[in-house]
């Protein structure tokens, strides 16, 4: 292995096809070098995963006792399995991670991403992103005074607090592995996810930044300091200067003196005229004029971007965090990130901008070949458009 190789090379993922959380932390896994193969269910459906960057896919027929036999015929050699499903699914598949997997494989570690968490009176219900940040209290805190709260896309529950937290989960189970030798069950729920990411507003409930009214206090759009504002060209800039310094600069690039205002920023009561104030200034000029006024200031004021726009001007998409001496692969664009040889060398590159999606059955049973020599009519044959293993073939 090479010693600036991505600190996951080596490791084999299985992934359960499944909604955005668990892809979401199959493929951070594949960025940091990993390989991952996606089980899709056969017969053949199409996918509208987008998040298949440097995966492959094989389908297999789950509901063949051969399919199932070829799963637990690949457990013993593979690192990490990522299951998806609500409660009870792969039990029912003859794949219980406590009775079977791990029986199977001691090393192995079995990521189990949910909804709701596993206990409780929500455990067995279908549910969404919604729903999950709902019962967690982290819903409650996005919305205007005095109105209803509002969904922040699936980012909060599906991504940050899902397959983000899955994908450490793994990681710790990793490490934990290298100590002990052992694998292990891996429980990750969006309801916990979510509420440990809103940690400072729930512990900042007896404070002022966050004890008030959603949508009035400090961080949450009260704060005429901290909001966004509409310019003349229907864009938006970004103001952020919570400290007395970067008031001082946003106000100077404003050409405003305090004298002008029509309140005082650290009187809370002056905050819905001070909001309206601001308002009217940042829609006497453009976007682009602000930009111009603000880039390279202390103001913490900049422009509001949309992803159209980053796509345009050829936004870096970069990993989520840089390791100097063993780097993830790179993602950049006009590239479909696909490796040509599973697991090997430095530099794949993929579009953060655009993914053509992975076609169940692509490219895995090259991943099959590499992983452990198989080949098709010798260890597993088709059967409804899906991989099963050979009768012949003891496991």
């Amino acid at each position: 292995m090479a010693s600036n190789a991505p600190p996951l090379t080596g490791i084999r993922v299985l992934e359960f096809a499944g909604l955005a959380p668990g892809p979401f932390a199959g493929m951070l896994l594949a960025d940091y070098g990993a390989s991952v193969l996606r089980l899709d269910r056969a017969p053949i459906q199409p996918s509208n995963d987008q998040l298949t960057r440097r995966k492959t896919s094989i389908c297999v027929n789950m509901k063949s006792p051969s399919g199932i036999a070829l799963i637990k015929k690949m457990i013993p050699h593979v690192d990490v399995v990522i299951d998806p499903f609500r409660p009870g699914v792969l039990e029912k598949l003859g794949l219980s991670p406590e009775d079977v997997l791990l029986k199977l494989n001691s090393r192995l570690i079995v990521g189990r991403m949910t909804g709701f968490r596993r206990d409780g009176k929500y455990s067995m219900m279908a549910g969404h992103d919604i729903n999950y940040i709902a019962v967690s209290g982290v819903l409650s805190l996005f919305g205007r005074k005095g109105e209803k709260p509002y969904p922040p896309g699936n980012v909060v529950g599906d991504f940050a607090g899902g397959g983000a937290m899955c994908f450490i989960g793994i990681l710790l189970a990793l490490l934990s592995r290298d100590r002990t030798g052992f694998g292990q069950v891996v429980e990750a729920n969006m309801v916990d996810g979510s509420a440990v990411l809103a940690s400072m507003p729930r512990l900042g409930l007896k404070t002022p930044v966050w004890s008030r009214e959603r949508g009035t206090n400090m961080l949450d759009g009260g704060a005429p300091f901290y909001a966004t504002y509409e310019t003349k060209d229907g864009k938006y800039m970004a103001v952020g200067a919570i400290e007395p310094q970067f008031y001082a600069a946003l106000l100077k690039g404003l050409a405003l003196k305090p004298s002008d205002l029509p309140g005082n920023r650290d009187n809370q009561a002056d905050w819905p005229k001070l909001t309206q104030f601001f308002t009217g200034v940042f829609k006497k000029k453009s976007r682009s004029e602000w930009e111009v006024i603000f880039d390279g200031t202390d103001a913490c004021c900049t422009p509001v971007f949309t992803n159209a726009e980053l796509e345009q001007q050829g936004f870096d998409q970069r990993p989520a965090v840089t390791l100097k001496s063993t780097p993830a692969y790179a993602v950049q664009e006009g590239d479909s990130g696909r490796p040509s040889a599973v697991g090997q060398g430095i530099g794949w590159t993929g579009s953060g901008w655009s993914e053509k999606g992975l076609k169940p059955g692509t490219g895995g049973e090259d991943t099959l070949a590499q992983w452990f020599g198989w080949t098709k009519g010798r260890q597993y044959d088709m059967e409804n458009q899906g991989i099963v293993l050979k009768d012949t073939v003891k496991l």
